[in-house]
């Protein structure tokens, strides 16, 4: 008599714990895939040279910036000198995080929204520190709410539990067209007055034009924060938006705006186009994000997360210290 295999249950998501197991699942993640990183010299997520001045050096040519020279002093010495400056010691850290309809959806252990909650404990745990502030803004369907910039482990905790512990989107608050991440970042720009770090997490797909040509009406506001802060776009997608599986009949639901539709997917053609599609999109939302000059982190409901993050703060730091003809000639 042949023995029926057991199956192998995946391992419960944040959404099957209790808060407390959630936030301490989460909290163990990062300290201790993460905590590493930030041992030595002071850096963040996007480590950049700083801004208060510490003296002159002379000019390297190919490795220095040219829009770094200190003018006073070549003029004085008549050889080209560079300004040096320390790093700064304080950060404050604005996150934007999209919950909005199109966040309720998962098909692997996370779902897109409890991604979204791994990385803003990600970005919270990474630039916790003496002197750091962290502040956020929600995108929820009853309205945009807002956390001022504190610093301390207590409110990013309670940031954390508000976000864990937030009730899932029904059918009728689908019907209430939650704020745009346009507004979201108007209103980042507003409290965002010190220089910073501003981190947007979401899936990128509010208003994302047909056109791959034409330009989101979100790109021109996250354009104008990266003009004054280090922006860092999360986007948060799952496997099932890149590729649908051979299952039948399914039924499809927009969670945007509630709208069905009945798909035959045993049809290989409308696979294939679905996948053709995706694709597209994907490149497009990538796109935008390097036009606007955002540093893009990628991630998926499928991946090992923690991972991901350990390997974009590694090779931002690389860029960062690499010289400048090794960049191309960028900052």
């Amino acid at each position: 008599m042949r023995r029926r295999a057991t199956p192998i249950l995946p391992e419960p998501g944040l959404a099957d714990l209790a808060p407390d197991q959630r936030l301490r699942r989460l909290e163990l993640a990062v300290t201790r895939r993460l905590n590493g990183l930030l041992q030595g010299q002071y850096h963040g997520l996007l480590p950049g040279p700083g801004s208060e001045v510490s003296g002159s050096r002379e000019y390297r040519p190919g490795e220095d910036e040219v829009r770094r020279m200190d003018w006073a002093v070549t003029a004085r010495t008549t050889v080209p000198h560079v300004r040096e400056v320390d790093a700064d010691r304080e950060l404050t850290t604005w996150l934007l995080v999209d919950a909005s309809p199109s966040m309720e959806y998962g098909t692997a252990t996370l779902d897109k929204r409890e991604l979204a909650v791994a990385a803003v404990a990600a970005v919270g745990f990474l630039t916790a520190g003496t002197g750091n502030r962290l502040g956020a803004q929600v995108l929820a369907p009853g309205g945009v709410r807002r956390f001022p910039a504190r610093g301390g482990r207590t409110h990013l905790l309670g940031l954390l539990r508000t976000l864990l512990g937030a009730p899932r989107i029904g059918e009728a608050d689908a019907a209430v067209a939650p704020p745009t991440l346009v507004d979201g970042l108007a209103g980042v720009q507003r409290m965002a007055i010190r220089r910073g770090l501003v981190v947007v997490v979401s899936d990128f797909l509010d208003g994302l034009p047909d056109d791959p040509d034409a330009a989101p009406p979100w790109e021109l506001a996250l354009r104008r924060l990266a003009v004054r802060h280090q922006v860092l776009a999360v986007e948060v997608t799952d496997p099932r938006e890149l590729e649908l599986p051979d299952v039948g009949l399914v039924t499809l639901v927009d969670p945007e705006t509630g709208r069905r539709r009945e798909v035959w997917t045993g049809d290989r053609a409308l696979r294939e186009r679905y996948a053709e599609a995706a694709a597209a999109q994907r490149d497009q939302v990538r796109h935008v994000l390097r036009r606007t000059g955002a540093t893009h982190l990628a991630l998926r409901t499928d991946r090992d997360w923690t991972a991901d993050i350990v390997r974009h703060v590694h090779q931002q730091r690389r860029l960062a210290t690499a010289p400048a003809s090794a960049r191309g000639g960028t900052a």
